[in-house]
């Protein structure tokens, strides 16, 4: 579960700035949104708002970076520009770092880097502002690219513990590179917190950009009837004329046809390679089709939406050939069962993007209300109907807003300490908290001067 994430000049964040899901103790409204970690409260929700280009989405860039430069073990090329660009000094180290719950342990994971060089790379076990930080390890590289590596103290009397940190200095670790996913596949039992720490950049953190598809939809749809059941539910329940959710299954001959036996050949020499033996493929049209192999034989599987027309009956359509509320609706399913049922963290950019306001608003209530959620749905939104009390605590909603010098701010809703009854939504759209458009040049705009069509001759 996320706690906190601070970011430092990084994309339109220039002085450090901080998001966070701790509640705030003066508000005592939707108590079963206050999830208990042995006495920690946390948040199960967020909804940032923002103009456009004030900031909000690259907090979620942000951390998408973050988690990309953990998972993959390299440095993510969007580092190289991405720095704070509107200061008057040379200010060139840039920060990430993120406080979470990993399995009943809070963990923080520090950044510091310098034009591709990682200055300083920590992870501790949070005492979470009650008790001193334990430290897991902590790397340091200098100006010259020397690395050193910092560990428990129980590690650093291990004997066969610092041979391994002498072979990681001497061969594997490089001066652009974090250490996490190196020191994670490790085999030694005093980095046990590394393996754990690391499984939430890995498992636990989900990022939904507006491009971004679930992967192997299909294939779940077919193996996991209750997945399959609750899909089904979901998306019928919307009422836009599903009937049901089913997969299409055939065998990967018959499927790409002779004419392409040699691009089928050269698909199936790289399935073989993966480890769960699955692969996701894009048809032309964007529809995703699942290479797999099942007990010897490979398969293609793709997902089919049936719907009901007249007469009762029931046809089959790809998804190339649905809306794209309905496509990105589908994009949420995994999302929505995965909170309700596991401890994951699910941050979304634009969660209203091609989706009806109505809609939007009645599937972040079901979450809502639902009082025996376990993970954290944390999103980016314009849609103004969902600033309702009903829906969200005063410190689950946040604002970003970007000052006259291009620098994104980021405060809460709870900072103003409004009332309970208060209509927030007209607050907000009148200006109360800031972080909407500047209206005055778009209305002063004269369109006709831009009318070469009415010039006379």
């Amino acid at each position: 579960m996320l706690i906190r994430f601070v970011v430092e000049n990084v994309f339109s964040f220039g002085a450090q700035k901080e998001f966070n899901t701790i509640p705030n103790n003066r508000l005592k409204t939707l108590d079963h949104h206050r999830y208990n970690f042995d006495g920690f409260r946390l948040l199960k929700m967020s909804a940032l708002y923002g103009a456009n280009g004030a900031g909000k989405s690259n907090l979620i860039k942000a951390m998408d970076l973050l988690q990309n430069l953990v998972i993959k073990g390299g440095r993510s090329y969007q580092f190289y520009d991405s720095t704070f660009k509107f200061t008057s000094e040379a200010k060139l180290d840039q920060i990430l770092a993120v406080e979470f719950f990993q399995q009943g342990t809070a963990y923080y994971y520090g950044l510091k880097l310098n034009q591709g060089r990682v200055v300083n790379e920590e992870l501790y076990r949070s005492g979470l502002g009650q008790k001193t930080d334990v430290k897991v390890y902590e790397r340091k590289t200098d100006s010259e690219g020397t690395s050193s590596l910092y560990f428990s103290e129980a590690f650093e009397k291990d004997e066969k513990s610092q041979i391994l940190k002498s072979i990681l200095l001497e061969e594997f670790v490089k001066p652009n590179e974090p250490v996490f996913k190196l020191l994670a596949n490790r085999d030694n039992k005093f980095l046990s917190d590394v393996k754990k720490a690391f499984s939430w950049f890995a498992d636990t953190l989900q990022i939904i950009t507006p491009g971004s598809k679930p992967m192997a939809l299909a294939h779940r749809i077919d193996i996991d009837p209750d997945f399959q059941s609750y899909a089904n539910d979901m998306m019928c329940s919307f009422n836009i004329g599903i009937h049901s959710l089913s997969t299409e299954k055939v065998e990967a001959e018959e499927f790409f046809g002779k004419d392409n036996e040699n691009e089928l050949s050269g698909l199936l020499s790289k399935l073989e390679e993966t480890k769960d033996k699955i692969m996701s493929l894009q048809t032309r049209k964007g529809d995703e089709i699942i290479l797999i192999k099942e007990k010897g034989k490979f398969w293609v599987k793709r997902l089919k939406v049936n719907h009901q027309g007249g007469g009762d009956k029931v046809v089959e359509f790809n998804l190339d050939e649905e809306s794209d509320g309905t496509n990105r609706l589908l994009d949420f399913v995994p999302a929505f069962k995965a909170v309700l049922s596991e401890r994951k963290v699910f941050l979304i950019d634009e969660i209203e993007r091609s989706i009806h306001p109505l809609l939007i608003k009645e599937l972040v209530r079901k979450f809502s209300d639902d009082h025996a959620s376990q993970g954290q749905l944390i999103f980016t939104t314009h849609e103004s109907n969902l600033l309702d009390q009903e829906l969200f605590r005063q410190d689950e909603i946040w604002f970003a807003e970007k000052s006259t010098d291009g620098e994104t701010d980021l405060y809460s809703l709870s900072d103003f300490k409004e009332h309970k009854t208060l209509d927030i939504r007209k607050g907000y759209l009148n200006g109360r908290y800031g972080s909407i458009p500047f209206l005055g040049n778009l209305k002063d705009l004269n369109w006709h001067e831009y009318d070469h069509n009415s010039e006379t001759v």
